[in-house]
């Protein structure tokens, strides 16, 4: 991608992975995704703040040149993930008098996964900063947004915020700035649901302590530029809160039919009770959705047919990736058929230790469901009522 100016002597030098579709060979992309590098020239010295996946080098290179930019002092980098530090080894060789700066954490991570010598390393602690002369770099370490070693760097002059992964979306486009694109706050939403979620509670922290400086742009390192950064940080606010809507989330599997008749029944009643309901065919469903939509759900019914005693695979990874996820989910129940017996509810009761939730009584049927298998279900919406009125 080409280089753009940002603010003085500020640049844009990152690439544009359009096409790229997966995502640590866990998560999808629909928007492909960015790995966004800043060159800061400073009246005496020259910066960069993260570089990009080590397959996009000859991008980073080829932005450096066009800037002509012949000898660099320093490397920031704020978290060592490979998306972000992949080609540290590369600018090092490209300009060996650079060293590299970050804090303490990131480093041991840096020299074991990149092999970086120990001595081109510059280490720094929290809210120290760095002069690059008439511009000046604060870092504020961020730990858990989303690695333990994480930071920002927070440049004073022109008040802007290179928050790394924090703030971030996996997405592609054009356009250097996010302004007030509904689409770009979308994809934030997912990629919080998918990578910032199972730390929602040190997220708050941190976003207590970023907003403390006056914000200008927020520059992540995935996905457009906050130009007005107080939409990012009221969502965040909103996501990370304990609030739930009055949605229900039903993640299913039918084999022959039995489970989809259920799961169609109690998604017509919750209708008709007023809440919000989405389902997700886990089949076919992409599990980016499911993750997103897990943020603001207060409610999470899962759905499935015995298979060999036990729940259908489908159903025992949306279950486990809930449960990785973290979300501030209050109720949760299972739905579904069996043909001859199994442990399918404390299968799925037991892999949901982390989330802080009321189980409602399962409804569990032999075959396709009966009259006063419906009415079972009846129930447990009733049931489901009683508990929303506590909220």
């Amino acid at each position: 991608m080409t280089v753009r100016s940002i603010n003085n002597d500020i640049y844009f030098v990152g690439s544009l992975h359009w096409d790229r579709r997966i995502f640590d060979e866990l998560i999808p992309l629909p928007e492909g995704t960015s790995y966004n590098a800043y060159l800061i020239r400073g009246s005496e010295k020259t910066a960069i703040i993260d570089s990009v996946d080590p397959e996009k080098w000859h991008e980073l290179e080829t932005n450096l040149c066009e800037l002509g930019i012949d000898k660099l002092d320093y490397i920031i980098t704020n978290h060592s993930e490979q998306d972000h530090s992949g080609s540290i080894p590369m600018l090092l060789e490209k300009y060996p008098e650079a060293m590299v700066v970050t804090n303490e954490k990131c480093k041991a991570f840096e020299m074991d996964h990149l092999h970086i010598c120990e001595d081109k390393f510059i280490v720094i602690k929290d809210n120290e900063t760095l002069s690059l002369g008439n511009k000046t770099l604060r870092f504020l370490m961020t730990p858990w947004v989303h690695w333990p070693e994480t930071m920002v760097t927070y440049l004073e002059e022109d008040k802007i915020l290179f928050s790394c992964d924090f703030f971030g979306s996996h997405y592609a486009g054009s356009g250097l700035y996010a302004g007030e694109n509904p689409t770009v706050v979308h994809g934030a939403k997912r990629y919080y649901a998918e990578i910032m979620m199972p730390f929602r509670t040190t997220i708050v922290r941190n976003i207590d302590k970023v907003t403390q400086f006056d914000i200008k742009m927020i520059a992540p390192s995935h996905g457009p530029i906050y130009d007005k950064p107080e939409i990012i940080i009221e969502a965040y606010r909103d996501w990370t809160s304990d609030k739930v809507k009055k949605e229900v989330l039903i993640p299913f599997v039918s084999m022959h039919g039995s489970t989809k008749l259920m799961v169609d029944y109690l998604t017509d009643r919750l209708i008709k009770k007023g809440f919000c309901v989405k389902q997700f065919n886990l089949p076919v469903t992409d599990v980016g959705e499911l993750a997103m939509s897990l943020v603001d759900a207060s409610t999470i019914i899962i759905g499935s047919p015995m298979v060999l005693a036990g729940a259908h695979p489908a159903a025992v990874y949306a279950t486990f990736l809930a449960n990785a996820l973290r979300p501030k989910t209050k109720f949760v129940s299972i739905v579904g058929s069996f043909g001859w017996g199994g442990k399918m509810v404390e299968q799925l009761s037991g892999l949901i230790s982390n989330l802080n939730v009321d189980i409602i009584e399962p409804v569990l049927v032999k075959g396709m469901p009966r009259e006063e298998d419906y009415k079972k279900i009846d129930e447990l919406i009733e049931k489901l009522e009683e508990k929303h009125k506590t909220l």
